[in-house]
């Protein structure tokens, strides 16, 4: 279905051509802040799909979101300027042959071990207009594999940073995953994450897509990094945890 068209302000249109980690003609990467909702949603507010808008050819036709982050999951995010890329791109995720880094705080401390996989089936919860995800087995007649790695990076008092390589994408994989374990992540509201982090209140899921790796359309492998926002850094120096440093730029293979 078209798209109508979206009237940003100015301010929007300056908001997200500052989001831009990358571009060319194929594809645009962005980093998207915590509380942005990518596409959807209840909130009456624009989404990252909307601001899209502002990269829009004089044909009309705006960049298409080939995946998605959770409102309150910050960033890199890629999108597709033309159809081939579009197309690419897709199957490139349905295949898995894309690999995405995230970064979380969990509490109360490190994953016990502090390296391994969690490979519980998830399986989707209504409830009323909200969607969860729980973990059940895997002869669950709605179960869906599910397969996160991960390994922790640093760990302060009652607290730790989290690397994690989702080998599937379901709704909310990481969060349930973390829960699953005993280690949510902080702010997670949803999955019983702590509100308090170092004597002070987490104001935000404690998420970010670090880097993604793919094949770009034109046959160039690539790897893109969105760098720890200063809220999500300011947080981990006052826990005592390290910031991982993103490359300076978009690394090709």
């Amino acid at each position: 279905m078209a798209r109508g068209p979206v009237a940003l302000t100015p301010e929007e249109i300056a908001a997200v051509k500052a989001m831009v980690v990358y571009q060319d003609e194929a594809i645009i990467a962005l980093d998207k802040p915590s509380g942005l909702s990518s596409q959807g949603g209840r909130i009456k507010a624009h989404t990252l799909d909307d601001l899209l808008a502002a990269f829009a050819k004089a044909s009309g036709n705006r960049p298409r979101l080939v995946h998605r982050l959770d409102r309150d999951t910050s960033g890199v995010i890629l999108t597709a300027r033309t159809k081939p890329a579009a197309a690419a791109l897709g199957k490139a995720l349905m295949d898995r042959r894309v690999r995405k880094t995230y970064l979380a705080v969990v509490t109360p401390g490190a994953p016990d071990p502090r390296e391994g996989t969690i490979e519980s089936a998830l399986r989707r919860v209504e409830q009323g207009r909200e969607a969860h995800m729980r973990v059940c087995p895997d002869d669950h007649p709605d179960a869906e594999a599910a397969f996160t790695r991960y390994r922790t990076l640093g760990a302060g008092e009652g607290a730790a940073l989290v690397e994690l390589s989702p080998h599937t994408g379901r709704m909310h994989q990481l969060r349930v995953h973390l829960a699953s374990i005993g280690r949510p992540i902080a702010g997670d509201v949803r999955y019983g994450g702590a509100l308090m982090l170092g004597g002070e209140p987490c104001g935000r899921l404690m998420l970010h897509a670090f880097s993604i790796q793919f094949r770009h359309p034109d046959g160039r492998a690539m790897r893109i990094s969105a760098p720890v926002p200063p809220d999500f850094a300011q947080t981990l120096e006052r826990l005592g945890l390290p910031t991982p440093k993103p490359p300076d730029a978009p690394t090709h293979g």
